[in-house]
């Protein structure tokens, strides 16, 4: 595998950029498998999706997803995002926020910074300054639940990627 070092704010990170391989064994259907794990993982989605503006879920879903490389939950929410009305540019614009801060909301931006800073915990925690900024768009009841949702895309990128699923099939 080769990688690249990217410097970002006094901090070098080391970043994969090697395509994964599709495995040539089929993996364990999750859903199927462990299904009370897997409802369980709905559950916790739909409990944090409450109160929440579905455009901002998507927008988190897609950023969460970009960052762990999720192809399957890329395509998912990006295909979700546009039934619900989601602008092509928005769209596009989700990959690169932090350059394209006009494209979207303060309250937004926040979000991201946060999907962002929870999604690489392991890199630098989540900076108080990011946390606050969140907490001043969101009342505590919402930043729970944008936590949770933050949480819970992890999660399915994380089932995802481990069991193989392809994207375009958006079997849910």
């Amino acid at each position: 595998m080769t990688t690249t070092e990217i410097k970002t704010n006094d901090r070098t990170t080391t970043e994969a950029t090697t395509v994964r391989p599709n495995p040539a064994t089929p993996r364990l259907n999750f859903a199927k498998t462990a299904p009370k794990v897997f409802r369980a993982v709905i559950g916790l989605d739909a409990a944090a999706r409450e109160g929440l503006d579905p455009a901002l879920v998507e927008l988190v879903q897609i950023r969460a997803s970009h960052l762990n490389r999720c192809a399957y939950c890329l395509h998912m929410h990006t295909t979700d995002a546009r039934k619900a009305g989601e602008s092509e540019d928005r769209l596009h614009m989700v990959a690169v926020w932090q350059e394209a801060d006009h494209f979207f909301s303060d309250r937004e931006r926040s979000a991201l910074a946060l999907t962002d800073a929870v999604t690489r915990i392991g890199d630098a925690g989540v900076p108080d300054e990011v946390y606050a900024r969140a907490a001043a768009y969101f009342d505590e009841e919402e930043l729970a639940h944008l936590l949770a949702l933050i949480f819970t895309i992890n999660t399915w990128n994380r089932i995802a990627l481990s069991t193989a699923k392809r994207a375009g099939t958006d079997e849910r």
